[in-house]
């Protein structure tokens, strides 16, 4: 079982992958956000390519935990992409996955110019292994259970 994790932004949606027995995340792409609304042909090539079975989507939530326009934005857009992958979806609070993503990359020696672009990789990443870490009981879940 293999699962996809997105961080979905407006311009780009970072991209990651879980490995077969669903324990550890890896980056895997970072597609153009604005592309995948008209076509979903560069998400559907890596689902099939990788025998992906679900979606995992970071879902931006406010520091106080409130769902704004944004999350609505993710969500919508996530489900439709879901259904027409015949995928699940599950959404993953975010909060903070962007700065970490930074932190780390910054700590390996990427400038924030190399950062942009790989960046939503990254934080893809974080998000997707912290859903699957909870799955192992590893870190709490959500009170929503996503």
């Amino acid at each position: 079982m293999r699962l996809l994790g997105l961080d979905i932004g407006e311009a780009r949606v970072g991209v990651a992958l879980s490995d077969a027995s669903g324990t550890v995340a890896l980056p895997r792409a970072v597609l153009d956000g604005r592309e995948l609304v008209r076509d979903l042909a560069p998400l559907r090539a890596i689902v099939e390519a990788d025998d992906v079975t679900g979606l995992v989507v970071g879902l931006p939530v406010g520091m106080n935990g409130v769902e704004g326009a944004q999350a609505a934005r993710v969500r919508a857009c996530a489900s439709r992409w879901a259904a027409e992958l015949g995928l699940t979806v599950v959404f993953f609070d975010e909060r903070l996955t962007s700065v970490e993503a930074s932190r780390s990359m910054h700590a390996a020696g990427a400038d924030t110019k190399r950062q942009r672009g790989r960046l939503d990789m990254v934080a893809a990443t974080l998000i997707l292994q912290g859903y699957l870490d909870s799955q192992r009981g590893d870190v709490p879940e959500d009170d929503d259970g996503a």
